[in-house]
């Protein structure tokens, strides 16, 4: 075959009309030879090309005989010296790791047969090719158009997290054919799904192709979250209708669709570690081209792995060539896929020095300040696996899952005491976490649920986990989850608990439309979807985790009612501030820009705040507190709306505080039921474990 000396630049597989320009990074290898295959099947290249060039330790080629579709890999020559932190081993065939597509899965049947990497004499001496993915050229044109991304303000934001599988694969009118897909996620009835409950971003879990670790597979289960990374440019196969670079066409056209339709696309991305694992794990990519570089090895012993992460090795972004290896991925996705943000797992291993954090702010305002990526969003788990907790350090221009709010907010609504002031400071944007950077209410990412954890009908279900399914004896997913049954632990027909548990779902649902900051959804919620109690559902693909579409009287209810809640927050700009209250009187008004009130109307004081009992109390917001700009830039003022919780599980009587202006107050909604729009009088009965919305209405 053919073979041309070609460029260093850009690293990965490129074919530009004519040939394929083929360049590796390796500084420790002695030789590279390029394998080519013709059937994914096929335990044996076709051709095989030795790289004879080699630049800035770059090697590289130019094919001009291979096109889009061809079948690849790499097999790398080097020292096997584990303990200097080398893993080098040509009976390993590798993928690339800048692979736009990958072909095919890991085969344990045979991929760690006389697996030897914890021994530092030998290397293993077993062909794995049979056993191991392909890497596919692709071709990189599509028919973008006047595609546009819709660049929704964090103030207009609502991000429904969801899972490509997940949602499609069980709803009946999305095509057979398309259940499961990249397609069937831009299909009509979930455009119209999304639409109609009036989300503005769809947060998808991983999608960057991965593989399901043995142990899972040995037990008949799976790595359905994705959370293990094989390949960080190429679309998951898993959701595509082929892996010879449909996958990525596909995916493409999922994201046109989304934008027409007006929706943003975030990708939940894991740079944090990959599917290579310890030290005894699957030799895939990284760890026999470069193993000194691309991974993060002990200082004290290299054959191991610093583990910031619990999934067996980090990636090392101390490293130049690592850390260009996460731009360029960022940048190709957000460049090349068009798409509109990431939300970064387990962000501070990204910035681990060794054992300890140094320099959090430093690295990620290296990757907020790139061109590419200046305008796209930029979410983040702040925590690892190990001592990485570090909600509220991130700097300005990342928006933080704020894990305070979720747990402040489950606990007020199951009725804890001493949960006032924790749960009105979580409300009201958390401002003590996200203040002292100079960020505003936007900076915190607020959730009740998420893919980790209860649905939030299992978290008004369940008070403990039910993970036997998982296989791990109960030993895994999370014992604080701040639930409450409501007197049955699982399903029950008592109507006087199943109602309890919908108004819970009712209280939660409206909290987190409500409070300040950015709301996130979790596929399902808002039909009621159930696992069944299980909290870490990540290796079950299958209707444990599929959304079901077979909808009941009261899971159309709560349909309706998140629409409704979603629909509120849209038309009251003053729930969407982009500062911080302060407690202060108004510029443009004689009032404080929020009061908060006992339910005899008087303001609360600060031993209110600290009563041990649970309380009913108020939240009221003035129209002129709305920092909503019009289109000139200008202050846009929204309605004075008043918010009334009530946890107890008894009714409260609320007075209701009189304004300046002549008016009167509609009740507009409440989580127990209808109400009747107007108030006459100046009090309110709240119903138990209620929340009220009222918005004042002025006399003309």
């Amino acid at each position: 075959m053919r073979a041309w000396p070609g460029s260093p630049h850009p690293l990965g597989a490129r074919w530009d009309g004519n040939g394929t320009r083929f360049a590796l990074f390796s500084r420790h290898a002695t030789g590279v030879e390029l394998c080519l295959f013709d059937d994914p099947n096929d335990p044996k290249e076709t051709n095989a090309v030795a790289f004879r060039e080699r630049t800035g330790w770059v090697w590289h080629a130019y094919l001009p005989d291979v096109r889009p579709g061809t079948l690849y890999g790499y097999r790398v020559d080097g020292p096997w010296a584990p303990l200097a932190g080398h893993r080098f081993n040509r009976a390993k065939l590798l993928q690339d790791p800048y692979a736009r597509a990958i072909c095919g899965g890991v085969d344990w049947s045979g991929a760690l047969v006389g697996q030897r990497s914890d021994d530092p004499t030998r290397a293993d001496p077993v062909d794995s090719a049979p056993f191991v993915p392909r890497s596919v050229v692709v071709d990189d044109s599509f028919p973008w158009g006047d595609d546009a991304h819709p660049r929704t303000p964090w103030s207009r934001t609502v991000i429904y997290e969801c899972h490509v599988k997940g949602l499609t694969a069980s709803h009946p009118e999305v095509p057979p054919d398309l259940r499961g897909t990249y397609l069937g996620l831009a299909s009509e009835p979930i455009l119209e799904h999304l639409l109609g409950l009036g989300v503005t971003a769809v947060e998808l879990l991983p999608i960057h192709h991965s593989v399901s670790e043995h142990p899972l597979v040995k037990r008949g289960l799976s790595n359905y979250w994705g959370y293990n990374t094989l390949g960080f440019f190429a679309p998951d196969a898993r959701f595509a209708r082929g892996d010879r670079g449909e996958q990525v066409v596909e995916f493409k056209t999922m994201v046109k669709v989304l934008h027409q339709a007006g929706l943003e696309v975030i990708l939940d991305v894991v740079y944090n570690h990959t599917a290579e694992g310890n030290h005894l794990g699957p030799t895939l990519h990284m760890r026999g081209i470069d193993n000194a570089t691309y991974y993060h090895l002990d200082p004290q012993d290299p054959s191991n792995y610093l583990d910031h992460t619990g999934c067996g090795n980090s990636l090392d972004v101390r490293s130049s060539r690592g850390l260009q290896l996460l731009m360029d991925s960022l940048r190709y996705w957000a460049g090349e896929m068009h798409v509109d943000g990431f939300r970064f797992d387990l962000a501070p291993a990204l910035a681990r020095q060794d054992h300890d954090i140094d320099h959090l702010e430093r690295f990620f305002e290296i990757l907020r300040q790139d061109p590419m990526l200046a305008e796209t969003k930029l979410i983040v788990e702040p925590w690892d696996a190990r001592d990485g907790y570090r909600l509220g350090s991130f700097p300005e221009g990342y928006v933080e899952w704020n894990d305070r709010y979720r747990d402040s907010v489950r606990r007020f609504w199951r009725g804890d005491s001493r949960q006032l002031g924790e749960f009105a400071t979580r409300i009201a944007g958390s401002a003590d976490i996200f203040g002292p950077g100079d960020r505003g209410p936007f900076a915190s990412l607020n959730f009740v649920t998420a893919h980790d954890g209860f649905t939030l009908a299992d978290l008004v279900s369940y008070e403990n986990k039910h993970n036997d399914a998982n296989g791990e004896n109960g030993a895994d997913g999370s014992d604080s989850n701040w639930s409450a049954n409501w007197g049955v632990e699982g399903p029950t027909e008592s109507e006087s608990v199943v109602r309890l548990r919908e108004r819970a779902q009712r209280n939660l649902l409206a909290t987190l439309a409500f409070s300040q900051g950015v709301p996130m959804l979790s596929h399902g919620d808002e039909l009621g979807r159930t696992q069944g109690g299980n909290n870490n559902a990540y290796c079950h693909d299958d209707e444990t985790t599929w959304v079901s579409w077979e909808l009941d009287a009261r899971q159309r209810e709560l349909l309706e009612f998140t629409r409704t809640v979603l629909a509120l927050r849209r038309e009251h700009p003053v729930l969407r501030r982009r500062h911080f209250f302060e407690g202060a009187r108004l510029e443009r008004g004689s009032r404080k820009d929020v009061v908060w009130l006992r339910s005899d109307g008087n303001e609360m004081r600060d031993a209110d705040w600290h009563a041990s009992g649970r309380q009913a109390f108020g939240m009221l917001i003035p129209g002129e507190a709305s920092t909503e700009l019009d289109e000139r830039g200008r202050p846009s003022d929204g309605d004075t709306v008043l918010l009334a919780f009530n946890p107890r599980p008894r009714a409260a009587r609320f007075v209701l505080p009189t304004l300046e202006d002549a008016g009167r107050w509609d009740h507009v909604l409440c989580t127990a039921g209808p109400v009747a729009p107007r108030r006459r009088g100046r009090s309110m009965r709240i119903l138990p474990h209620s929340l009220s919305l009222l918005a004042w209405r002025p006399l003309r």
